[in-house]
Formats: C-alpha cells, sequence, structure tokens
C-alpha cells in the first residue's frame, strides 16, 4: 500500500478573483483616466495651472474692515472706519532708567534721545513727555509725517518711519531702557511673526508628511504620490479661492487653513485609494482592474467622505460672519479639488506607473511594512475583548470621552488682545509696560455718534453729551478717565468717536460689566436725546462680548444643519439609519472630547512649558464654531472608509461581529496611517509662537487622535456589535431617498 504524503499533493486551486466592477459615475470615470492615462494627467495639470496662474492674474479680493464687525458693535465700527479723522500715524516711546530708578528727562541723555528721534526720517514731531507719578517712566508721543497716498503707500510710509525711530531707539544711551510701540511698528512686528508662522507650516508640512508616507508605503513613488496630489490640490484651491472671493471676500488666514485642510484631507484620500489598488494587485489582479476594484471601494468612499466634509464646513455659512464665511469658500473648494483629483489624477498615475509605483524601495522600510491583507496583532489584541465584552468597552469609552469633554463647561472665550501675544515681540512687551505705567493707554471703549444721513453733527449738542459722559465716569472705578473726555470728529463733521479707558484688561469681566453700563445707561443719557443721530459702543471688550453672542445664537444653527445634512449623505450612502445616527453621534463626542482637553490645556498653566506658551485663560473666541465644522467633517474620513469595509464584510455573508472585526483591521493599518498624517501636520501648527495657531493645532490634533483610537477601536466597534443586525435598519419612508452609487 502506497501512502501520499500530504507534500504530494497538489495545491488546492485558488477560487478565482470576481470580475471587477463596470458599474458606478466614479468607477467609469476610473477607467477612463486609467485608459486614458496621460491625457487625463495633462487636464490635472493644466487645470492646477489654469487655476494658478488665473488666481495669480484676477488678484484677491480682501474682507473689508466694516464687514467684520458684529451684534451691537457693528454699526459703531462700520461709522468709525468709514469717516476720515484725519488721524496722523504716531508712535509712542517709553522711557526708563537701566536702574530702575527716576528718571531725568532734562538730562543730556534723554534730551538727546528726544532729539534724535524728531531728527528721523518720517518725524513731523515730539510732544512734551508724560512722566508717572514716581518719575520712573516717560512716556514721548511721535507724530510721524506721513504723505497722503493710497492706504497701502501709507501704511508703507509709517513702517519706514517707524524702523527708523526704532534704528534711534537701538541707538540709546546705556543708561536707559527705551522701548517703542505703536500701529505701525506694532503691526510690521506682529505680521513678521504671523509670516514666520505660515512659512515655517508651508516648509514643514510637506517633508513631515512625506516622512509618514515612506513609513506606510516603504517606496518612494507611492509615497510621494498621495503628497503631490495634496499639494496640487492645495495650490489650485488658492487660486479658484481668488475668483470666489470677489464673490465672498477672503481673509488673511485663509491659506493657512486651506493649507492646513487640503494636505490632511488630500494625503487621507489618495492613501485610502492607494493603498486598496496595492491590496488588489497583491491578491492577482491586474493594475487597471486593480484601480477599478479601487475606485468602487475606496473611490466611493472619498467620494461620501467629501461630500460630508463639504456639508460640514457649508455650515460656517450659517455664522452670519465674514471670516467664517470666507473660509467656508476656501475649504470647500479644497476638500472638492482634492476629491476630484482623487477620482480622476490619481488613477491615471496608477495606470502609468504600474507595478513601479512600489519603486525605489527603500530597504529597512520596506522589510517593516506590514502587508495590506495581514492582521495586526495590536488591533487585533484591542478588538477582542471589545467584541467579546461590547457593554463594558461601550461604558469605558463613553466614560472616558466624557471626562475629557467635563472641563468644556467652564470654558472661557476671548479673542487676545496686544498683551496675550509673544512676549517675544519686543513691541509686545513695550506696550505692556507703558499699560502698567500709564493705564489710561491700555485698554479702552470706543464710543462712536455720527448722524443717519450722513450730515454734519450738531458740535455743541455732542460736546454736551461728551461732558454729561465725563461727569458719569470721572469719579466711577471702572472706568480711567484721566484728565476727561473728548470727542473727536471726522474731517466732514458726520462722526464723533470718544474713547473711554478702563484700568482693566480687555477681557477682565470688570471691563465688560463697564461695557454694559456704558450700553444700558450712560452712552443712551448722553446722546440718545440729539435729533438725527446714532450711537453706539465698540472696541476690544465690546468685540468679544459680541462675538460671544453671536456664537451662542448661531451654533445651535450651524450644529443643526450640520448633523441634518450629514446623516441625510450617510443614509444615502450606506442605506442605514443607524449607521448614520451612529457617526453623528460618535463625531460629537469627539468633538466634545476636544473642547474639554482644549480647555483643560490652554485656560490653565500647567501646560505652558511644554507647550511654549502663555495661558492667557481663555479660548480663542472663532475657535469652538470652527473646529466643529473642521472635525464633524474630518471625522467622516475614518467613519466612512471603515465602515465601508463593514459592509463589505456584511455583503459577503460574514455575521455583524466577524463583519466589524475584519472591517475594522483591514482598515486599520490605512486609518491609522492616515491619522498619523493628519495629527502630524495638525501639530505642526500646534508648535507655532502664534496662541490662536497654538490652539488650532492642538485641538485639531488631540480630536483626530482620540477619534482614531478611542472612537474607532473601542466606541464603533462596540456599538455596532451591539446593534447586530440592526445596524443596517432603515425605516421606509426613507428608501424613497436617492442612492449614493457606486
Amino acid at each position: 500500500m502506497t501512502t501520499t504524503l500530504p507534500l504530494d499533493r497538489p495545491p488546492a486551486p485558488t477560487p478565482p478573483l470576481p470580475p471587477p466592477p463596470r458599474r458606478g459615475l466614479v468607477v467609469r470615470v476610473a477607467r477612463w483616466s486609467s485608459t486614458h492615462k496621460w491625457l487625463a494627467l495633462v487636464l490635472w495639470l493644466a487645470f492646477v495651472a489654469a487655476a494658478i496662474v488665473g488666481g495669480g492674474a484676477v488678484g484677491t479680493k480682501e474682507v473689508e474692515d466694516g464687514d467684520q464687525g458684529v451684534g451691537a458693535s457693528a454699526g459703531a465700527d462700520k461709522a468709525l472706519l468709514q469717516a476720515d479723522f484725519d488721524d496722523p500715524y504716531t508712535e509712542s516711546v517709553l522711557v526708563r532708567a537701566a536702574d530702575g530708578g527716576a528718571v531725568d528727562t532734562g538730562s543730556g541723555a534723554v534730551t538727546t534721545l528726544a532729539a534724535n528721534i524728531a531728527a528721523a526720517p518720517g518725524v513731523a514731531s515730539v510732544a512734551e513727555p508724560q512722566v508717572t507719578e514716581d518719575g520712573t517712566a516717560a512716556l514721548y508721543e511721535v507724530t510721524l509725517d506721513i504723505p497722503e497716498g493710497t492706504d497701502s503707500e501709507e501704511e508703507d510710509a509709517a513702517s519706514a518711519a517707524a524702523a527708523e525711530i526704532g534704528q534711534v531707539v537701538d541707538g540709546a544711551d546705556g543708561s536707559l531702557d527705551v522701548g517703542q510701540v505703536g500701529d505701525a511698528s506694532l503691526g510690521e512686528a506682529l505680521d513678521q511673526v504671523y509670516e514666520d508662522d505660515l512659512q515655517r507650516a508651508e516648509y514643514l508640512s510637506l517633508p513631515v508628511s512625506l516622512l509618514i508616507m515612506l513609513v506606510v508605503f516603504g517606496a518612494l513613488i507611492a509615497a510621494a504620490v498621495p503628497v503631490l496630489l495634496a499639494l496640487s490640490s492645495v495650490v489650485a484651491a488658492m487660486g479658484l479661492s481668488a475668483f470666489a472671493s470677489y464673490v465672498v471676500p477672503s481673509t488673511d488666514i485663509l491659506a493657512s487653513v486651506v493649507l492646513l485642510v487640503g494636505m490632511a484631507v488630500g494625503v487621507d484620500y489618495s492613501l485610502f485609494y492607494v493603498r486598496r489598488e496595492r491590496e488588489e494587485r497583491e491578491k492577482g489582479r491586474g493594475t487597471m482592474d486593480a484601480v477599478a476594484v479601487a475606485a468602487a471601494t475606496s473611490g466611493r468612499a472619498v467620494v461620501v467622505s467629501g461630500l460630508a466634509v463639504i456639508i460640514a464646513m457649508a455650515g460656517m455659512f450659517f455664522a452670519g460672519e465674514a471670516t467664517f464665511q470666507s473660509l467656508a469658500v476656501g475649504t470647500i473648494l479644497v476638500v472638492a479639488v482634492a476629491v476630484v483629483g482623487s477620482v480622476t489624477a490619481l488613477p491615471a498615475l496608477l495606470a502609468i506607473f504600474g507595478r513601479w509605483i512600489d519603486r525605489p524601495r527603500i530597504p529597512l522600510l520596506w522589510r517593516l511594512r506590514k502587508r495590506d491583507g495581514g492582521e495586526p496583532r495590536v488591533w487585533r489584541a484591542i478588538l477582542g475583548p471589545v467584541l467579546r465584552h461590547p457593554k463594558t468597552a461601550l461604558v469605558a469609552g463613553l466614560l472616558a470621552l466624557l471626562a475629557l469633554a467635563a472641563p468644556a463647561l467652564g470654558m472661557k472665550l476671548s479673542q487676545p488682545g496686544i498683551s496675550d501675544l509673544s512676549n517675544d515681540v519686543p513691541e509686545v512687551q513695550t506696550y505692556e509696560a507703558i499699560t502698567t505705567a500709564f493705564p489710561s493707554e491700555g485698554a479702552a471703549h470706543d464710543i462712536a455718534v455720527w448722524t443717519t444721513d450722513g450730515s454734519p453733527l450738531d458740535t455743541a449738542a455732542v460736546d454736551g453729551g461728551v461732558a454729561q459722559l465725563n461727569d458719569a465716569v470721572g469719579t466711577d472705578p471702572e472706568f480711567a478717565a484721566g484728565e476727561g473726555l473728548t470727542a473727536e470728529y471726522s474731517t466732514d463733521g458726520s462722526v464723533a468717536e470718544i474713547t473711554v479707558p478702563v484700568p482693566y484688561e480687555h477681557d477682565d469681566d470688570r471691563a465688560e460689566d463697564s461695557l454694559q453700563t456704558l450700553r444700558d445707561d450712560l452712552v443712551p443719557a448722553a446722546f440718545d436725546g440729539i435729533d438725527g443721530v446714532e450711537s453706539g459702543v465698540t472696541g476690544m471688550t465690546a468685540g468679544n462680548v459680541d462675538f460671544r453672542g453671536l456664537l451662542a445664537d448661531r451654533m445651535p444653527i450651524v450644529i443643526g444643519f450640520v448633523l441634518l445634512m450629514t446623516i441625510i449623505v450617510l443614509v444615502m450612502a450606506f442605506r442605514s439609519l443607524a449607521v448614520a445616527l451612529t457617526a453623528a453621534g460618535l463625531n460629537l463626542l469627539s468633538v466634545a472630547a476636544s473642547y474639554g482637553l482644549l480647555t483643560l490645556v490652554f485656560q490653565n498653566s500647567w501646560a505652558e512649558g511644554i507647550l511654549g506658551f502663555e495661558s492667557t485663560g481663555a479660548i480663542i473666541t472663532w475657535l469652538p464654531l470652527f473646529l466643529f465644522v473642521i472635525l464633524f467633517g474630518l471625522s467622516m474620513d475614518y467613519h466612512v472608509f471603515v465602515v465601508s469595509r463593514i459592509r463589505e464584510g456584511a455583503k459577503a455573508g460574514m455575521s455583524t461581529p466577524e463583519a466589524v472585526r475584519t472591517g475594522i483591521i483591514r482598515s486599520a493599518g490605512v486609518v491609522t496611517s492616515a491619522a498619523v498624517v493628519m495629527v502630524a501636520v495638525f501639530s505642526i501648527f500646534a508648535t507655532l509662537g502664534a496662541i490662536d495657531f497654538k490652539q488650532m493645532g492642538v485641538g485639531l490634533a488631540a480630536a483626530i487622535l482620540i477619534d482614531a483610537t478611542i472612537v474607532r477601536a473601542v466606541l464603533l466597534p462596540s456599538i455596532m456589535a451591539l446593534l447586530g443586525e440592526r445596524n443596517w435598519w432603515l425605516p421606509k419612508p426613507l428608501n424613497r431617498l436617492p442612492r449614493l452609487e457606486h
């Protein structure tokens, strides 16, 4: 009898792969692009070039300052900005003794300094100094001689004159401690800080993203394709935003936000697509068939995710504020361009490179790279207990996120003032020293009085109102009226401005109390009796209060719109209300946790040394609404991709727990890689000097990290395991919604 050893048996035949899909717009576009690969690539490059050149040719229309006011201060802001007060440019020079003693304004060192400042180019005059009661500081107001011209020409001339004064200040006698600050010098210094920050973010985001992709793919071409495609989407969107600015004017932070969002979603979308195409090739498919399968799965997920992100960004239109509307346009454009590039140019590139996309290989990284079809041991170890004990995992995950979210209940919102900016800027240091020595030079409320028809004001009546107002605030400790209040009139006499100093920081609760005193009692009593005029109070404190009021009114509308539209898109994509509601709930938890973490970090001082900032005790006013729409949109990347893989398993006949386990494990590598890219790009902003960029970077990075770990590894699988077949529940009335076909 002859025994046949198992090794002698012929290998079992490999089951044939199912035919690649041919239905659906995304698949048809991908097949066309891969078949006409060079034409598709040229068309993409032509589109990017046309957007860049066209945008540069038409220029960008910026948001007018008068369009940025909100609430009760909006009218006063507009009146003051449109009025011509013929105010000269001024710079303040603070002189103190280097040893901390009294300053002798008649000494040779001080008089020489004052004379040199007066003789500097662009200086019209130097006023007699104000001296503190203890004599330790003297303040000189320097009036600049700026020829009339356009706003930009005058600003350039003022900056040049301020720089000349700066040279004199730098060369002052060593016995003196001299500082300079003014609109021109401070503006120039802060512009340089922001410009340096943005350049740093731009320079770092590209190499950091490329480095992560090299680790993910282990091959140079595969790593470069997502990064370069994302970069092309960013520059194209910036060009298109120039055209859009003539409909919705642009804001000065638009470019940085487009870069931030564009690099994050652009790399992620390409990453999803390339990883799936590679997975299909490793199963034995040819390049064209692998591209078709990737289009039907990851490509469709990219389109659904892109729609969800665009809807979330559109929520900013409901904020009723010019900056948010500008950011909505820019982010929608960059996401839309990234989606189009991922479903057109990317299939063409994959067809061009074929199997060469895995060349040249980085030897060590290539060997360390896990194969796409493998099951990462870490994710198996996490999912095992989660799926065995879904109730316990769900409760533990919910408690963890609620604990992180809890500090957000004490969130305080404020826009940073000059004293809250980086102390590395000498002008900021000087400003703080001046406001300490001369409180009337610090925070203030600005009262505007203007005629409704543009005719000249009755100056006698206005001056009478100012005198009445002065009597009211002169002895009130809420104010720092100093020598008394006066009205400054515009050149045509139609607008008057009265500045009321306060002895507090602009975001102090007592400054807000004094604002309410002015608005509710003192200003109406002083000016409401004058026929044909309107009055209002603005300033930094008023801006904070009014912006918070705007958020309180509009945030529920924004949240409601984003939730409703996102649920509709997900129902159309997955034919399941349960999946849509689960996604909405989990994303809300992620956002809430990021709010809590942001509050914990930036409203306290424990993290100052770690992140290199000085706590202002508050979160930037515009950040909560911005973070909500950005995070809600970006979280959809992971959710759509993961649920798509789970849905594939369920359609293939797997049980719900097995489909959840298989779908999450198979998508674990790409989701982790995508999260690392986003966290890395956002963390770059957390290293910048400006507090608003730092808070934005920390908030975004923390939320994505929470979303990719606790939410995707614990909460999502536990909820889906508990729901079982109910995951795919869809009420009959919703069957009427159109499908987002393959």
